[in-house]
């Protein structure tokens, strides 16, 4: 089977690797060995890409100035690129293409997969919201099928969108990180420790937790709170002040899969408080590299987390404070959940993952 992935998600995260391409990365890589899988990319060629022996590779990384002509320029030659390929499916990375053109002019029948409704549901604290939630309603009513990577995920695009429901088909991501990526490293802090992991937009609810950490540290003096994800900015860093949370936040604005996992396994546990999720990776890494979870009980994170996590009401910082208390009151209860963490882990894999999608491929031929 021929396939087209239309990279546009390697050129917007270009210098790193994110949640998207990393799904990508794992479904590309495990197709079955008759496929032949063509993937347009802007990153490096020694950056994270699929691994399949038929792979086919295109690259543009030229970029300068201004901008806009060097876009042109990318488009033109992607648009130029496409013509020699006749996929039998197209499933693109993003609701855009690199083409620049529409994923309604697709010849064969398309694939887009939802990974989540933030900008639909917080639209007014997402910039450019009105934008996305435009192209993404092209892209889904121009596909013959659509990938929810959660039931959540699938309900919540079909109460904006009902007409929607015969062409949806749930696939749940994994995570590849786990206790063998695990080392010594003496960047992990020998006091116990809280693990925050992502990104803090308002939605993330980060303030919250700094809020409920600032009442454990007046009983727990020794206790850290660390943050892997981009540097705090102003507004936090000032916060973190005025909750008198200075010396308790460890941050780390950059962490290899080793490191993250070793922070993982040496947590008293993840606390991921989002109010909203398309999924929810990090509990699953969390779980996998073996801690608890604490999260909030919204959105898709009770599917990810199942009984193996403590949950809250992320609007309540009460019951944050007694969960975060639980686990440093309580290490029987902390053991229980452990275990039911590497259970529940077990329920996700990207075997999985890619098997129900070559289904979908199939079933559109």
């Amino acid at each position: 089977m021929n396939i087209f992935y239309d990279g546009e998600i390697y050129a917007t995260y270009s210098n790193r690797v994110g949640g998207i391409s990393r799904y990508f990365d794992n479904l590309i890589s495990r197709l079955p060995e008759n496929f032949y899988p063509v993937l347009t990319t802007a990153r490096d060629r020694n950056g994270s890409h699929p691994n399949h022996p038929n792979l086919k590779l295109c690259y543009y990384n030229f970029n300068f100035r201004p901008r806009a002509i060097s876009k042109i320029f990318r488009n033109k030659y992607f648009q130029s690129l496409s013509s020699h390929f006749h996929p039998q499916i197209a499933h693109p990375t993003y609701y855009l293409l690199m083409t620049g053109r529409e994923i309604s002019e697709y010849k064969c029948p398309t694939v887009i997969t939802v990974y989540d409704m933030i900008h639909e549901i917080f639209a007014e604290s997402v910039k450019g919201y009105r934008q996305v939630v435009a192209f993404k309603k092209k892209a889904l009513f121009s596909s013959q099928s659509i990938l929810c990577i959660s039931e959540n995920t699938k309900r919540d695009l079909l109460e904006r969108y009902p007409s929607l429901e015969d062409r949806v088909t749930v696939t749940l991501l994994a995570t590849e990180l786990n206790k063998s990526y695990i080392c010594h490293s003496n960047l992990v802090p020998e006091k116990p420790y809280y693990l925050y992991v992502g990104s803090r937009e308002s939605y993330k609810n980060f303030d919250r937790l700094l809020l409920a950490f600032s009442h454990i540290v007046t009983k727990f003096p020794e206790i850290l709170l660390c943050v892997v994800g981009a540097s705090l900015n102003k507004a936090e860093s000032k916060r973190i002040m005025e909750l008198n949370l200075a010396n308790h936040i460890k941050c780390y604005s950059s962490a290899s899969d080793s490191l993250l996992a070793t922070l993982y396994n040496s947590s008293i546990a993840l606390v991921y408080p989002s109010l909203y999720e398309g999924f929810g990776i990090p509990p699953l890494e969390a779980m996998s590299c073996g801690t608890t979870v604490i999260a909030s009980a919204s959105s898709s994170i009770p599917e990810v987390v199942g009984e193996a996590g403590l949950l809250f009401n992320p609007t309540s910082t009460d019951e944050l404070v007694d969960q975060l208390l639980v686990l440093l009151n309580n290490s029987s209860k902390r053991d229980i959940l452990l275990e039911k963490g590497r259970e529940q882990v077990q329920k996700f894999s990207w075997e999985k993952t890619t098997t129900e999608t070559v289904n979908v491929y199939k079933s559109l031929l």
